[in-house]
């Protein structure tokens, strides 16, 4: 199991090849490389951000902590909801009114194409640099290098780390879902006395998804494997460390643990796809930078 207190880790600046100004914390990661790597981070959007209609070939689940943000027209995501964004399915064009911030878990999907680590990101950006311009979340080549003039910031990043073209997986949802835990009611969770969950959802054969749980004060519950676990509220030890608000958790394949409730807890569990049986792709060709 690995634990990180969100509130301790700094903010630093991310997605310059978007618009406006954007910064995050950086709380989880998985492997790079890997089918199912992974990143859980918090995203602060200012109102001057901004991000084209786009879509990706990896899923992300979004929770939105604090603000509004704008998806045009799929909607907006106000504080308290949750949004699976499938890989494939176009969305956006994305804004923000005001201060927004959101808690982002993106992961590689159904399709097997993985997932670009922060770090490859931000490489593949530096080295993009050298052949043209990102303006507005779009890549714009020189007119004397090899490649397509323009196209979508990521999708660039993403063939430049690759060596190769981009093909988007057939969206298995046709637009982003937007759930509203206010709407649903607390359940029983079975075989743990006391603590209620509130089930959001279950996406793709590959059976990622997303549940709220409440656990009252002195209650136990017994975190489970493949998941990613955020403190939206309250405080007690998870295993032998402290948990408090905007504290993050991961737990790999065969692990669990326990967590004992101080106070009132609510924690969001978003349970990572089973992607047995893929094959891990080749280490990319451009340096991570730190």
């Amino acid at each position: 199991m690995k634990i990180v207190q969100g509130d301790e880790v700094e903010w630093k600046r991310g997605l310059q090849h978007r618009g406006g100004t954007f910064h995050y914390r950086h709380l989880l990661e998985g492997k790079a490389g890997e089918p199912g790597n992974f990143h859980l981070g918090i995203g602060q959007q200012d109102g001057d951000f901004a991000s084209p209609r786009h879509r990706h070939n990896f899923d992300q689940f979004r929770f939105q902590l604090e603000g509004t943000m704008k998806f045009d027209r799929n909607g907006k995501m106000e504080a308290g909801t949750l949004g699976f964004f499938p890989e494939g399915a176009a969305y956006g064009p994305q804004t923000s009114e005001g201060r927004s911030v959101t808690a982002v878990l993106q992961f590689g999907g159904a399709s097997g194409n993985g997932y670009l680590s922060p770090k490859e990101v931000a490489a593949g950006t530096e080295e993009l640099k050298k052949f043209g311009t990102f303006e507005g979340g779009v890549f714009r080549r020189n007119d004397d290098s090899e490649g397509r003039r323009n196209s979508d910031a990521y999708q660039a990043i993403w063939e430049h780390v690759h060596g190769r073209r981009m093909d988007y997986p057939k969206p298995r949802y046709r637009d982003p879902i937007m759930v509203d835990p206010q709407n649903y009611e607390w359940r029983p969770l079975a075989g743990m006395p006391g603590v209620s969950e509130k089930p959001l959802g279950t996406f793709t054969e590959r059976q990622c998804g997303a549940t709220l749980l409440k656990l009252p004060r002195g209650t136990s519950y017994r975190a489970g494997e493949c998941s990613v676990y955020l403190v939206l509220a309250g405080s007690g030890i998870a295993h032998d460390a402290p948990y408090r608000p905007l504290t993050a958790l991961h737990l790999e394949e065969g692990e669990t643990t326990e967590l004992v409730a101080r106070d009132e807890t609510e924690l969001l569990r978003l349970v990572l796809p089973d992607l047995a049986g893929m094959a891990a792709r080749a280490p990319a060709h451009v340096e991570a930078a730190e």
